[in-house]
């Protein structure tokens, strides 16, 4: 699976890479962070060039989440669609809405790396929400800044174990993630017990 990778960032360049970050921050379900660890594969055996693989991931992972933001604002219709007859998506929205109403800023930081999943939801919701653009944008950039910064940095450096690096980091943030909600379970507990 790692080649087929390979093979398309090597016949459409840094394109693909921009185009997998832009289309998976809009809830389409592309692999783009493999895109990104085989991008700076290529980079360490000076198939692509460093600041454009990142500038690509970056920039296409910041616009994906500014389109998401503005279908946020703008069409509740389309929300209430695609949420309505699945209610996998609608459990992810409404987590998705809780983020927002409780961590604001910080849970859009978080969504664009450490709760990837959640956060082409996390960009929907913030716009709906009316959060402002520049609080939402600052969160967001920093958050994009990370994702990109790891799996770029992650292919450039692992370059020749570039499947194993893919599972150890998905397990990692599984950790993580993990770790996280530990935490905030215990929190919680404590304070019941009070």
């Amino acid at each position: 699976m790692t080649e087929s990778f390979f093979t398309l960032i090597t016949d459409y360049g840094v394109w693909i890479i921009l185009a997998s970050t832009y289309l998976s921050c809009l809830l389409v379900p592309i692999p783009s962070s493999m895109m990104m660890l085989a991008g700076g594969a290529l980079v360490s055996v000076g198939d692509l060039v460093l600041w454009q693989v990142v500038l690509a991931a970056y920039g296409g992972a910041v616009l994906g989440d500014q389109s998401g933001f503005a279908i946020g604002q703008r069409a509740s219709g389309l929300l209430a669609r695609l949420t309505s007859d699945k209610p996998k998506r609608k459990a992810l929205y409404t987590r998705a809405q809780k983020v927002v109403e409780t961590s604001g800023g910080t849970g859009v930081f978080f969504s664009t790396w450490l709760f990837a999943p959640l956060g082409p939801w996390i960009n929907i919701a913030a716009g709906a929400a009316k959060m402002g653009w520049l609080r939402f944008s600052l969160w967001d950039a920093a958050g994009e800044l990370v994702w990109v910064s790891i799996y770029v940095g992650l292919g450039y450096s692992f370059a020749t174990s570039l499947s194993s690096i893919a599972e150890i980091a998905s397990n990692a943030i599984g950790f993580v993630t993990a770790a996280l909600i530990a935490v905030v379970l215990g929190r919680w507990l404590l304070r019941r017990g009070t």
